[in-house]
């Protein structure tokens, strides 16, 4: 460590722009840098693609439930979106129609009756954790980004910090110019740790909120729906 203290306090009187800091830092420092650039990036990504993913999802929902609601024949809807599944609210719809059209070709009983619509009700309700399963992916890289990356950034402020005091034990001079370059790299090493963590927190918070507020409408849509379908079987025993 002795070389890059001899070096922070020679590069005393060079310039302190960011990039600047980061080739004059310390390896441990560099790395710490290194990792809190590539998380915050990450964050980014995640954020984007949840934000796109989310929208898109929203989007196809308003249209499904317009057709849902419009009147038409269930059966006729199955068959139009059946070969194109690709949101959530159609994947459910789909599950529920497949374990509908058994239930048809089975007896008219009431027992029969019964078992069909526990039948039903479970495959929703696992179709349902399955989609908000999916949706919540990367949603977990945020959480960790967000709680972790204050502390690596600390860490580097530390290293930094030890190489500002072992730089004045070295050259046996207080001088601020000797201790500037170790405590502007810890600085900055904490400054990159707030800058991967805020966002990527905010980002967790708002669609962890978008998440929570979709499942309720995903399992309201189920709910309904089965309730459309156990009328529909009652229907037929009579």
């Amino acid at each position: 460590m002795e070389t890059e203290v001899v070096s922070a306090a020679a590069g005393a009187g060079a310039d302190f722009s960011l990039w600047s800091l980061f080739l004059r830092a310390d390896p441990v420092v560099k790395s710490v840098m290194g990792i809190l650039v590539i998380a915050s990036v990450w964050s980014w990504a995640v954020i984007f693609e949840k934000s796109m993913t989310f929208g898109r999802i929203k989007s196809k929902a308003n249209k499904f439930e317009d057709q849902f609601w419009s009147g038409k024949p269930l059966d006729e809807l199955y068959r139009k979106i059946r070969d194109k599944q690709d949101h959530p609210m159609a994947r459910v719809f789909a599950a529920g129609m497949e374990e509908w059209s058994q239930a048809k070709s089975g007896g008219r009983t009431d027992a029969l009756v019964i078992s069909s619509r526990d039948r039903i009700d479970k495959m929703l309700n696992v179709s349902v954790a399955r989609e908000l399963e999916k949706a919540e992916t990367n949603l977990g890289i945020l959480a960790t980004v967000g709680s972790v990356s204050p502390f690596i950034g600390l860490f580097g402020t530390v290293w930094g910090i030890m190489n500002a005091f072992t730089a004045i034990g070295m050259t046996k001079d207080t001088n601020l110019a000797v201790v500037a370059p170790g405590i502007a790299e810890a600085l900055f090493a904490t400054a990159l740790g707030l800058i991967a963590a805020i966002p990527a927190v905010i980002g967790y918070n708002r669609y962890s909120g978008v998440l929570n507020s979709f499942a309720v409408r995903l399992q309201g849509f189920a709910d309904e729906f089965s309730a459309i379908l156990s009328g529909q079987l009652d229907g037929r025993t009579r």
